[in-house]
């Protein structure tokens, strides 16, 4: 959803002409939350707080466990705890804010702290993207190439997949912040939203922003695609390979070791290319309706992610259940 707001917003932009105004950068914006639905704020704080509390707990068990469990350190989980930060990440830039805008009504954002939250947003968004790429591969070589797996995920390759991830994110979302540095606002500092996002704080501007445009709307969107495209294409191969598998029993191996790989891409891009569809083409949708989108989308995948792989994954769930049968086992000898 960061990027889809962004994406489909720069099809309404108004352009305002230049003119007499002051076009210094404004100290601070106001964060209104979400428009139309303010006698609500307080309400809908309830779920968004136990959601967001509920991913931080989850996603913080399962880095747990994967730090304390040596039998867990292959590729696989090492790759799931980047996704785990990645959601952290994710909820974290934006959730507290917002549950401040709900219940305190502090929707002031110093203009530094604007682009920071810009930015962590994004770069979370496309981390975590490359993340499910990188998962992709990591089944593919699993099942089509079982006997070069050791040789090929090595602890050195992981981590440098997780850098290259960092590395990618980074180069793509910096240059927004200079984008949008170098805009005048002629005053204009009310964001009709819960959190600064590129296309959003670009629509305030009074000048051209043609190239916030262009950037945001080519640049991470490729990268997205380009990832999408990629995983259909390692699934292609992991199926054509697992149909040539002799016996039903390893058919069904092969498959249960990517379901929940599955379910967390169709967690992740559906609910974004939902989003980029009802902005393209919803135009009755009221705007409260898009924004309470845009801040579930920012709960749902790290909500239900370490959900996802918990019950799916037995090695992680027996992990978990001995970790947390362990105080009570000690308590029991004494």
């Amino acid at each position: 959803m960061p990027f889809c707001t962004a994406f489909c917003r720069c099809y309404q932009v108004r352009l305002m002409p230049p003119s007499n105004l002051t076009s210094s950068i404004p100290a601070t914006f106001v964060l209104v939350g979400i428009p139309g639905m303010e006698e609500l704020h307080v309400w809908l704080s309830i779920p968004f707080c136990s959601m967001y509390l509920a991913a931080l707990l989850g996603n913080g068990i399962l880095l747990l466990v994967v730090r304390a469990e040596q039998s867990l350190h292959q590729p696989m989980y090492l790759l799931l705890c980047m996704l785990a930060a990645a959601d952290v990440m994710l909820s974290t830039t934006t959730v507290p804010k917002m549950l401040a805008i709900f219940w305190f009504q502090a929707g002031e954002i110093s203009f530094g702290a604007c682009l920071t939250q810009m930015f962590f947003l994004h770069f979370s968004f496309s981390m975590e993207s490359a993340v499910l790429l990188a998962m992709a591969f990591d089944r593919f070589v699993a099942i089509c190439h079982p006997l070069r797996y050791a040789a090929v995920l090595t602890p050195t390759a992981i981590i440098k997949a997780g850098l290259g991830a960092a590395l990618r994110s980074f180069c793509i979302i910096f240059p927004c912040v200079f984008l949008l540095r170098r805009l005048p606002f002629c005053g204009h500092s009310v964001v009709p939203h819960t959190y600064c996002e590129h296309m959003g704080i670009a629509r305030l501007a009074c000048a051209d922003i043609s190239a916030n445009i262009l950037y945001g709307l080519a640049v991470p969107f490729a990268a997205v695609v380009l990832d999408v495209a990629l995983i259909a294409a390692s699934y292609v191969l992991i199926l054509l390979a697992v149909f040539r598998l002799p016996s039903r029993t390893a058919r069904s191996g092969a498959f249960n070791t990517c379901i929940s790989h599955v379910c967390v891409i169709f967690l992740f891009y559906i609910p974004a290319f939902f989003t980029v569809l009802t902005h393209r083409f919803g135009g009755e949708i009221p705007r409260h309706v898009h924004i309470l989108l845009a801040n579930l989308y920012v709960l749902f995948p790290p909500l239900l992610n370490p959900i996802v792989y918990g019950v799916r994954t037995r090695l992680i769930r027996e992990k978990v259940v001995k970790m947390l049968l362990r105080p009570t086992t000690h308590l029991l000898r004494e």
